[in-house]
């Protein structure tokens, strides 16, 4: 009877293939972000600040309309104009409004930005190696793959995550 009480308790039952997949990245993605969460903290920055910061290093020294930004997050952001206001009130972004169209604002990372980028590189690159570096680069590239074919047909057209 305890074998029984054991199994049962232990066995995991999911509604299909496609609910134990899809919760499966759901716990992954928990317990790997624990990690960053952990590392953000220590710099009083969001996952989503970061990746802000990271997409406007990549368009340096131009500034990128912000909806060209907000198209490139990882995730969506309910209110990226609270999270462009704490960037640039520490001072790591800068904005600008459009001359010829007044709806447009232009974003661009600033020196200090970059340089609190060069600092956390490190840390992160520690980070990441903490999260995923069990798994070999041929196994990382495949987990990208099927990451990217499981969602590709839920990107919009022209997305860079497509």
């Amino acid at each position: 009877m305890a074998d029984v009480i054991a199994k049962s308790t232990t066995a995991r039952h999911f509604d299909s293939p496609e609910q134990e997949a899809y919760l499966a990245m759901w716990r992954t993605y928990d317990r790997l972000r624990a990690f960053e969460d952990e590392l953000f903290a220590d710099w009083d920055l969001t996952a989503q600040q970061y990746n802000l910061l990271r997409l406007l290093k990549s368009s340096y020294p131009e500034f990128v309309p912000t909806l060209s930004v907000i198209a490139r997050l990882v995730s969506r952001s309910p209110d990226i104009t609270r999270m462009l206001d704490k960037l640039e009130a520490r001072g790591w972004i800068s904005r600008t409004r459009s001359e010829t169209d007044r709806r447009t604002v232009w974003v661009g990372i600033t020196d200090p930005g970059l340089a609190m980028l060069d600092r956390i590189a490190e840390p992160l690159a520690e980070c990441h190696e903490r999260q995923l570096g069990h798994l070999t680069e041929s196994e990382l590239k495949s987990l990208t793959a099927l990451l990217k074919r499981a969602r590709a047909p839920h990107e919009p057209d022209g997305s860079p995550w497509k």
